[in-house]
């Protein structure tokens, strides 16, 4: 009877202790595989929206290169500026933009044409804006509305091809071509570490 009773007995304290313990390595080496799990897609999600946004703005900015319209406008100061401007760096103003160009307005829901547009880009604060003008020639005290197309973005470099087919970091040009350059090469530097470039056709 006293050795019947002995085997039906149950788990001692050591027993239990290693039973937890085992448990506790088990439980916290599946958190670490479902954490680390997590935090590949939280990156691979993160990546793939901004590779998404790269892809829409160069598709942007090609589209709107490919409807370039030599058209000179008026700026709310009254000046008479080229159709096609390119600077190194936006200088802080309202409307200032290391890229401004004038563009053909394309077409309505209807098929109706709509008017022709000035748009341009500058980077500030990491940070790649869009300026567009709701007129060509604007009036007085007048300012672009800005939307942010990029994010992270560190350096946001622009050359120009000119008639002979060398490139300049500005436009008009060094020897005096105000037209719209012949293309257009767009290089980004994030703060990822990437660098992209770009080179667009102008017609």
């Amino acid at each position: 009877m006293t050795s019947s009773s002995n085997k039906s007995r149950g788990f001692t304290l050591i027993e239990l202790l290693v039973a937890l313990f085992v448990f506790a390595i088990l439980a916290v080496t599946a958190y670490r595989g479902l954490n680390a799990v997590t935090d590949t897609r939280a990156h691979l999600d993160h990546e793939t929206r901004k590779w998404q946004s790269l892809e829409r703005f160069f598709a942007r900015l090609d589209g709107e290169t490919a409807q370039v319209l030599p058209r000179p406008v008026r700026t709310a100061s009254g000046a008479e500026v080229p159709a096609w401007i390119g600077t190194t760096s936006a200088t802080g103003s309202v409307e200032d933009a290391q890229l401004a160009f004038t563009r053909h307005g394309g077409f309505d829901a209807a098929g109706m044409p709509l008017p022709p547009q000035r748009i341009g880009y500058r980077l500030r604060d990491d940070k790649l804006e869009m300026l567009r003008w709701n007129v060509l020639d604007s009036a007085p005290f007048s300012v672009p509305g800005v939307d942010v197309v990029l994010e992270g973005v560190s350096e946001f470099n622009l050359r120009y091809l000119n008639s002979r087919f060398a490139w300049e970091v500005q436009w008009p040009s060094k020897t005096g071509e105000s037209t719209p350059p012949k293309a257009l090469e767009v290089e980004l530097l994030l703060q990822s570490g990437e660098k992209l470039s770009r080179i667009f056709s102008l017609p």
